[in-house]
């Protein structure tokens, strides 16, 4: 690993960004064909955050938050702190004294393939965090790593700049080319689902409005009543 930090990489327009993360993390992977997200290991460290906003990418050796330290000076507002490690930790390599830093230079919250600590005092100062653990366990700051070069998170790439979705289904990642696309494409999942929502207010099913009723019978599911099944059953 080439030990580098980029300084000015190009960052997705902040406010089709913020528009993005109004639709909310499931909304916009289902409407950008399931992709970009960053997996179930991923948590909330506290339920209720819903945000957006640019990655800083953070590539730090498992145990060791120099890295961090040295990313905090490359954050701007509106950016979202995006770290993973080397190799698999669950340290806690993030804490509340680096919450305050981040946020003095308007950044909008952390996702972390690690652990972080200092939960209660995150929840108080009201910095969301996305997490692969939380820990007690601390770390050194002894190995250099890499601030704003591609990572990758549950198998999905992350640069600098891309746009990042966060709230309490989890995590995505959105490219910063796509994101024009991506405000489009959950605008027509949300018209849909409010048809949707619509027809079974008036008591359509699902069954009938996904047009799955007629494909039933060719998967081998039949209907039968009780006393059927019990003839089938005893014969």
């Amino acid at each position: 690993m080439k030990s580098v930090v980029i300084t000015d990489p190009p960052r997705a327009a902040i406010d089709k960004v913020d528009v993005l993360a109004g639709y909310g993390v499931a909304t916009v992977h289902e409407a950008l064909g399931r992709t970009g997200y960053l997996g179930p290991g991923i948590r909330p460290v506290h339920l209720g955050s819903r945000i957006g906003g640019t990655a800083v990418t953070v590539l730090s050796w498992p145990g060791d938050n120099l890295m961090i330290h040295v990313a905090v000076e490359q954050c701007r507002p509106g950016d979202v702190l995006v770290v993973t490690t080397t190799s698999p930790s669950t340290d806690g390599m993030f804490g509340e004294l680096f919450a305050t830093a981040l946020q003095r230079r308007g950044v909008r919250g952390l996702v972390i393939n690690a652990g972080v600590r200092d939960v209660a005092e995150l929840h108080e100062m009201g910095f969301p965090v996305w997490s692969a653990a939380v820990s007690a366990q601390g770390t050194v700051k002894a190995t250099a790593g890499a601030v704003n070069v591609p990572i990758s998170i549950g198998g999905q790439l992350i640069r600098a700049g891309d746009a990042i979705l966060a709230d309490d289904d989890g995590v995505m990642c959105v490219a910063r080319e796509d994101v024009s696309r991506g405000v489009d494409a959950a605008q027509a999942r949300v018209d849909k689902e409010e048809a949707s929502r619509d027809a079974f207010r008036r008591g359509e099913l699902g069954l009938d409005r996904y047009g799955l009723r007629a494909r039933l019978p060719e998967m081998g599911v039949e209907f039968l009543t009780a006393d059927e099944y019990a003839r089938r059953a005893s014969s």
